[in-house]
């Protein structure tokens, strides 16, 4: 039994902190679906994402340096942490200030970059991908098989590969579009431990505030 406790651990890829910084294969984006987040966290907190008229859809939720299995987290750097108006100017595109500091410090610090470089290239990844239109039209609850978000992406993106997005789910909601990205922004094949979509039928959507 212990012989396979050992193999099974080893077997599961270990995710360490303060990993040297810099030292990563690619990027995976990550697009949440806002009023989702809001359902499951942000209403909990009263977070100004929440807030009726924001008519926010999928929004950033972080741009992570990945390797080709497992990532890096909170990793060593030299670089100095963004102040609070560096941040508070990622709200349009990320939610708000809060979000994107704390993207910095556990994501961001891995880049390699200064924060201002960071948020530079997180903003431009954002910008490299259409939302596809429809979801703008939200306007009610709705029920779908997740598999036709991840097809409106790659309508809406003809140069965007099956393999290069995934969509997540939690609580029965869709959470996220992931999407993978080399270093220099481009897409590419997701690694083993993202590529894995979510399966459901009726994933819940709910309306754009």
């Amino acid at each position: 039994m212990r012989g396979l406790v050992l193999a099974a651990l080893m077997a599961t890829p270990a995710f360490a902190e303060g990993e040297r910084a810099g030292d990563f294969d690619y990027y995976v984006m990550a697009l949440s679906w806002s009023a989702n987040w809001c359902a499951l966290e942000g209403d909990g907190r009263d977070d100004p994402q929440c807030d009726a008229g924001r008519g926010l859809t999928f929004t950033l939720h972080g741009l992570w340096p990945q390797y080709e299995d497992g990532w890096p987290s909170f990793c060593r750097t030299v670089e100095r942490d963004p102040p609070r108006s560096m941040t508070a100017g990622m709200a349009d595109i990320m939610g708000g200030a809060g979000l994107a500091f704390y993207q910095w410090k556990k994501h961001g610090r891995c880049a390699g970059l200064s924060a201002a470089a960071y948020f530079d290239l997180a903003r431009q990844a954002y910008g490299t991908i259409v939302i596809p239109p429809v979801f703008a039209a939200l306007n009610r609850d709705l029920a779908l098989p997740a598999a036709v978000v991840e097809e409106a992406f790659l309508e809406a993106n003809p140069a965007l590969a099956p393999d290069q997005i995934t969509i997540t789910c939690k609580d029965g909601m869709i959470q996220e579009a992931r999407i993978c990205l080399t270093k220099d922004l481009a897409p590419r094949r997701c690694g083993p431990d993202v590529i894995r979509d979510c399966r459901m039928q009726g994933a819940v959507m709910e309306a754009v505030r």
